[in-house]
């Protein structure tokens, strides 16, 4: 007999409290999330239990926004709301994604080639 996955006791769109758009700016799939050592040992008291699992997620190290989701099976866009209510309240931090690198000048990887094969 195979598990039947269980459902989320709370729906997605409650974990938003019916807002449409997050209290902070900015946050994108790939934004950092992190919460500093240290700061509390302890969740605030009057977080939701949406909020304090995802506090509590990112207590051991650092998870992009989307990977948070994954791990709390929501969408990514109610984790961006989750995430937002914790940077204002001060109990996670987040960092911009790191940039995507650019490319690499062929001529000079040629150059470094040609150089290292005249070494030999």
């Amino acid at each position: 007999m195979t598990a039947v996955p269980r459902r989320r006791m709370v729906p997605a769109y409650l974990a938003t409290g019916g807002r449409s758009r997050p209290g902070t700016e900015g946050f994108e799939r790939l934004t950092v999330l992190f919460a500093d050592r240290a700061d509390r040992a302890e969740p605030p008291t009057e977080l939701e239990p949406e909020h304090r699992r995802l506090w509590e997620l990112l207590r051991p190290g650092a998870l992009t926004v989307v990977e948070a989701a994954a791990h709390l099976r929501l969408p990514v866009s109610a984790t961006v709301f989750l995430a937002a209510d914790l940077v204002e309240a001060g109990c996670l931090h987040a960092r911009a994604p790191i940039p995507r690198a650019q490319q690499t000048d062929r001529s000079i990887v040629e150059r470094l080639l040609v150089g290292l094969r005249a070494l030999r």
